[in-house]
């Protein structure tokens, strides 16, 4: 894709090399080593020497998290310096002059964009509900679900709480006071509609297609929420169908066919769009890419976050991590996983080829310390189809929740499930792995229950003092922001460690979805 390695691609870029070309996978690989350099010198020299980074990110991105888990102080270290190493190294490129990414935003701070503000006529919903298995869930059934998932241990105890928390008050879920800008507004993972349905004001980033903007315009219209809209200017300075900074309803397919803007050639712009909000706002990122693409959105959207934090005092930041990474875990969901492996049974497993049965490893065959006697584990759920560029698109999301709340900005960064979404499903090995991940205790959601719960959980950072999201809320280490309301669906408290389980779920899953 040109936007990742074309020499005359304009925006956020990777770096090139002596060569003139850009590498993908020796730019993630020299960010890691920088970020666990000062915490742990040799290991940051063994991921320099990894010939076949390819192949051999797993075992270090392992690492990298085991050394930040043993103190506070070496979480924020390591996120820190992992950040900084990749501002020093992507760049920024237009009509073919190269410049650091914090050059350009200071740079291109011209306004060009305008806006344009859709607005829903329905009444907000009232009270939380829940799309689950062809049925919604309301009240003392979402309930008894909820503490389902924790005693199943699909999910931590942290999930539940929040879930009860928002129950208990309803009028959490009125978003009228709230805006919040969404970059990649049209994700599947998004939170879009939820927050419309609740009646946010949402300021939408997402590329000029029509179809897209179509499809938000009209779920905003059928919402108590509003929607703004980035428009390139005409010559003039504003577009021409809206009077007063309103549109009307006969102009939605217009302004569908004028909306959107790029986000890793437009990042400047962007950033000078979201600064025009006039109260405190979320920064909510959700784009997503394929390979080095995400990596490049995820550093486009960070460089936006960086130039505001500086700028205001008034941003919360908002992510989702991917249950498919390296997480520190609880104690406690280290001694159930071992309780499941010491009395598992092969069940419906009997069948399986015994070459397959053998390759199975348990979740934590070692647990650890940190620096205060605190016991944990390391739950290596890596993928290796999903590839290095992913693993580092996310990390970097997770070095700047970590930092950015360090520094005393509210941070809701919680774990979504794997969910079927369509970069699963078209991944043939990953969607017959999804399907057979079951017999394993492995819960895999739909997209329509993961974006509506991930969005409550979000509303409860928002609202519950008390959260993880808060930097007054003590944290034993700066990555429990990310434990205690995870819902890895099953992951963390699994008798089986993911990838050893991964070539026989998808051989089951395979059988299933023939039957």
């Amino acid at each position: 894709m040109t936007d990742a390695g074309g020499p005359g691609a304009d925006g956020v870029a990777f770096p090139t090399g002596g060569d003139g070309r850009r590498s993908t996978t020796g730019t993630g690989r020299a960010i890691f080593a920088d970020s666990a350099r000062r915490v742990d010198p040799a290991l940051a020299a063994r991921i320099e020497h990894t010939s076949d980074w390819r192949t051999g990110y797993i075992a270090p991105l392992r690492d990298i998290v085991h050394a930040a888990a043993l103190s506070p102080d070496a979480a924020i270290t390591v996120s820190a310096d992992g950040l900084d190493s990749a501002h020093r190294r992507f760049t920024f490129v237009r009509s073919g002059q190269r410049s650091t990414l914090p050059e350009a935003m200071a740079r291109f701070r011209a306004s060009t964009l305008g806006s344009v503000t859709v607005r829903g006529a329905s009444q907000p919903q009232t009270g939380l509900s829940l799309p689950y298995r062809g049925q919604r869930l309301f009240g003392d059934d979402l309930r008894r679900q909820a503490d389902r998932w924790t005693a199943d241990g699909v999910a931590e105890p942290g999930l539940a709480k929040a879930l009860h928390l928002l129950l208990d008050n309803p009028d959490w879920l009125d978003l009228s006071d709230v805006d919040i800008a969404i970059l990649g507004a049209g994700a599947e993972m998004g939170p879009t509609r939820s927050l419309l349905r609740w009646g946010a004001r949402v300021h939408a980033v997402d590329l000029p297609r029509p179809a897209l903007w179509e499809r938000l315009i009209a779920t905003t219209r059928s919402t108590a929420g509003s929607l703004r809209i980035p428009i390139t200017l005409d010559a003039a300075g504003a577009p021409p169908f809206v009077v007063d900074g309103l549109v009307h309803p006969e102009d939605d397919a217009t302004v569908a066919g004028r909306a959107g803007v790029d986000l890793l050639r437009q990042t400047p712009e962007i950033r000078t769009w979201l600064a025009e909000i006039e109260h405190p706002f979320v920064l909510g990122t959700y784009a997503y890419a394929e390979g080095a693409l995400h990596v490049l959105l995820s550093m486009a959207a960070d460089a936006i976050a960086v130039d505001l934090l500086a700028s205001r005092h008034d941003l919360t930041l908002a992510y989702l991590a991917t249950p498919t990474d390296v997480f520190m875990v609880p104690f406690d969901a280290v001694e159930e996983s071992r309780r499941r492996w010491n009395s598992r049974g092969l069940g419906g497993l009997v069948q399986a080829p015994l070459r397959l049965l053998r390759q199975f490893e348990p979740n934590y065959p070692h647990d650890f310390a940190t620096d205060r006697g605190i016991r944990f584990g390391i739950n290596d759920a890596l993928v290796s189809q999903q590839g290095p560029n992913y693993a580092l698109a996310k990390r970097l999301q997770r070095w700047r929740a970590l930092v950015a709340r360090h520094a005393g900005t509210p941070v809701s960064l919680n774990l979504a499930p794997a969910t079927r979404t369509q970069s699963v499903v078209k991944n043939r090995v990953l969607a017959a792995a999804y399907a057979g991940a079951g017999r394993f205790g492995v819960e895999v959601f739909e997209p329509a229950t993961s974006t509506t719960l991930m969005a409550a959980l979000l509303v409860h950072d928002l609202r519950n003092p008390a959260a993880a999201a808060n930097p007054a809320t003590p944290l034993g280490n700066p990555m429990d922001l990310f434990a205690q309301a995870a819902n890895h669906g099953g992951l963390w408290r699994a008798a089986y460690a993911p990838r050893s389980i991964l070539g026989m779920a998808a051989v089951l899953g395979m059988f299933e979805s023939r039957a």
